[in-house]
């Protein structure tokens, strides 16, 4: 953007009424930050933050959430006074058997019906089988073994 004597003109006198910088770069037709950008190297008087707020000001008054509706719960004395459902204990449920965790490797083009994943076995600890964890994973080598 060039900024020609008529465009700094109507900057400052934009300026001088109080607008906002967007409202200002609304008005000439360029982006707020090209006005921030200009106003600054222009040395304008700064603009009070509309987020900071000074000394003795009140905070804005949060607004409370909205409620959904939602299941109604019981009232606390009613829940207390309800028999409990027996508890099972962890050490008695049996263990769900480990599945091996499936290669993340992304074959084709995505969006295309042909695109899947690579299933075979994740190596532990990593995303990807033994051969996608080889390309995935490539050692940095040493500038000193590039000089010998």
């Amino acid at each position: 953007m060039e900024w020609t004597d008529e465009t700094i003109a109507k900057l400052r006198a934009l300026w001088d009424e109080g607008l906002s910088t967007a409202e200002i770069g609304r008005r000439l037709n360029i982006s707020k930050n090209a006005v921030v950008g200009k106003a600054h190297r222009l040395n304008l008087p700064a603009r009070p933050s509309p987020i900071r707020r000074t000394e003795g000001e009140a905070a804005p008054k949060p607004v409370p959430p909205k409620r959904t509706q939602g299941p109604t719960l019981p009232p606390l004395a009613a829940s207390i006074a309800a028999p409990m459902a027996p508890v099972r204990t962890l050490m008695a449920a049996p263990k769900p058997a480990q599945r091996a965790t499936p290669c993340c490797w992304p074959i084709g083009e995505p969006g295309k019906p042909s695109f899947h994943f690579c299933t075979a076995a994740a190596t532990p600890g990593k995303p990807y089988c033994e051969e996608h964890a080889a390309i995935a994973y490539v050692r940095v080598r040493d500038k000193r073994e590039d000089a010998a």
